[in-house]
């Protein structure tokens, strides 16, 4: 049984989120520099069986896409050609950025932890995660 792999890709950093074995626990894995990822991701599929991988689609206020979508699409064209066998599904990821930076309000966290923008990734890849898990039909 495999687990739910989430990526919020970034030009600079990408967060990383899985569930847990029995997919019922989304939670942050990690965050990683982009030119680090498909080496992570090759690594962490040796050691972790993964049924899934969902990627964040940007997308813009009237669901066209966004600026951002130059970047990932080459990641996402390269990620199918080395993992044939994962199907690979798009959520979209407006507003989880916010979303991080309020869940992390929220929870206290001191204004310095909240500038860590690693950490806002890795939230905001929990949250495209949490997302899918809701509504796998995506």
């Amino acid at each position: 049984m495999g687990r739910i792999l989430a990526i919020d890709y970034g030009q600079k950093r990408c967060g990383i989120a899985v569930t847990d074995p029995l997919k019922l626990i989304a939670h942050a894995l990690e965050t990683v520099p982009t030119a680090g990822l498909e080496a992570f991701l090759a690594d962490y599929m040796r050691r972790e069986e993964v049924e899934t991988i969902v990627v964040g689609q940007p997308l813009q206020m009237d669901g066209t896409p966004s600026e951002s979508t130059r970047y990932i699409e080459p990641f996402v064209r390269r990620l199918a050609k080395q993992c044939p066998q994962i199907p690979i599904v798009r959520v979209d990821e407006r507003f989880t950025s916010k979303i991080a930076f309020r869940t992390m309000t929220d929870a206290g966290l001191k204004k310095k932890k909240r500038q860590d923008k690693g950490l806002v990734d890795a939230i905001s890849a929990t949250l495209i995660l949490q997302t899918y898990m809701q509504n796998p039909n995506i």
